[in-house]
């Protein structure tokens, strides 16, 4: 199969877990899918969503750290202003030196990486990220993945690793609502296991990985 190869890197990389607001912030391992629908919309430059492309990809990283940030709290009561304003520190975790290597099989989508409309950003507003190179490669069909550093859906799969409930995406509305939340295997890439998963996926022989390959039918599109 063809498909387009778009490798990213960035210095800092941070993904919130969800509802988690304690006084230490972790990241994910792995960005969810819903972040890759962040990178594809901000490089077209509109909303897009995964019915519009499949894909699939894998994420890296060297090291973790932990940096102190300060974050105002405003009060519940009345409208925010500088009066119910108050500073708090708070830990939180981040990734150092990353790596994502995002295939997709939507030409426009993909070329659209050449000259992103907006900033592509691997979690907050600092964790700005870099299009290192764009390739058309073709990838071989294999019937048994040895997956690291991605997602694969919780229903119909069994894989020894963390799972966490995520968004497959967000809607274009204020607030923002998260759409097609469901369980998700989390594959850190330093913990490869010896479990090939039974799901006919994709090969690259340059980087030597495994690919989970997301379409209509293992991604159910949730409006």
């Amino acid at each position: 199969m063809q498909v387009f190869r778009i490798e990213i890197s960035s210095w800092t990389a941070s993904f919130r877990y969800p509802n988690m607001i304690s006084g230490f912030q972790p990241t994910l391992r792995v960005p969810p899918i819903s972040t890759i629908c962040g990178l594809v919309s901000a490089a077209a430059g509109r909303l897009v969503t995964p019915k519009e492309f499949e894909f699939a990809y894998s994420f890296r990283y060297d090291c973790t750290a932990v940096d102190l940030e300060t974050i105002y709290q405003f009060g519940l009561q009345g409208k925010p202003s500088l009066r119910n304003v108050t500073s708090n520190i708070m830990r939180r975790e981040f990734l150092a030196m990353n790596r994502l290597l995002l295939y997709l099989n939507n030409r426009e989508l993909a070329m659209a990486f050449n000259k992103p409309y907006f900033p592509l950003l691997l979690g907050r507003s600092g964790d700005l990220a870099t299009v290192d190179s764009i390739s058309q490669i073709e990838l071989q069909a294999v019937k048994e993945l040895n997956l690291a550093g991605t997602v694969v859906p919780f229903l119909g799969y069994r894989v020894a690793s963390p799972i966490q409930a995520l968004p497959t995406h967000f809607s274009n509305d204020f607030p923002r609502r998260n759409l097609g939340t469901q369980p998700f295997y989390i594959l850190d890439w330093q913990h490869r296991g010896n479990y090939p998963l039974h799901h006919r996926g994709w090969h690259d022989t340059e980087h030597e990985i495994d690919l989970f390959w997301y379409d209509r039918e293992v991604l159910p599109v949730y409006e």
